[in-house]
């Protein structure tokens, strides 16, 4: 299952350490950057969906600069092989974090949604539940579809928005998953609280 958003700052990391607690499943993010700021969404999951160390797979590039993987890459002088991608062994459900949306370059020429494709994955888009949602999501719905890449859903985050998420399920012909409210904190309670609003694995891929 590859976890992308319509943007960044969006609440991937949150729905990917809820889908993997609530699927009991392992996590690799790829393509980490920003760890100058921050210790990087892969401690931060871990932590939140309380996972043992063989089930946290470290990324391929881990990059200090705030920046799309592309351009971090280039100013520490690391070049990045989208081919040498491979998605890590296991025995059980696999959540792929992506970076950004689906057209953050990788590399020159190569995006998410072109690794999306070389993974062969499953897409659980992730999106604001607040105004301007629509535009985003069925935008992203489109570049997916165009590219022939299967979606297993959508989950929004934020207040909830009956009317947003009627509009995308109907225009996007899409199935919303969860909304996940506005938390008061992010720790491992209120991330086990949000993979209860999350559907079973079993009623994602019947």
């Amino acid at each position: 299952m590859f976890v992308t958003g319509t943007d960044t700052g969006v609440g991937k990391t949150l729905v990917s350490a809820g889908l993997v607690r609530a699927w009991d499943a392992a996590y690799w993010k790829p393509l980490q950057t920003g760890l100058k700021d921050e210790a990087g969404d892969t401690p931060t999951v871990a932590a939140l969906a309380a996972l043992p160390a063989e089930r946290v797979h470290p990324p391929a590039h881990a990059l200090a600069e705030p920046l799309s993987p592309h351009a971090a890459a280039e100013l520490e002088g690391v070049a990045i092989d989208p081919d040498a991608l491979a998605l890590p062994d296991s025995d059980r459900p696999l959540v792929v974090e992506g970076a950004g949306g689906l057209l953050v370059p990788v590399t020159e020429g190569v995006f998410i949604i072109d690794l999306i494709a070389r993974f062969g994955l499953p897409v659980v888009l992730v999106a604001r539940s607040t105004l301007g949602t629509i535009n985003h999501t069925l935008l992203s719905l489109e570049a997916l579809r165009a590219r022939g890449l299967a979606v297993a859903g959508v989950v929004l985050n934020g207040p909830p928005n009956p009317g947003n998420r009627a509009a995308i399920e109907r225009f996007g012909n899409v199935r919303v998953l969860a909304e996940i409210p506005m938390l008061d904190r992010l720790d491992a309670e209120t991330v086990a609280e949000a993979a209860a609003l999350l559907p079973s694995f079993d009623s994602v891929f019947p």
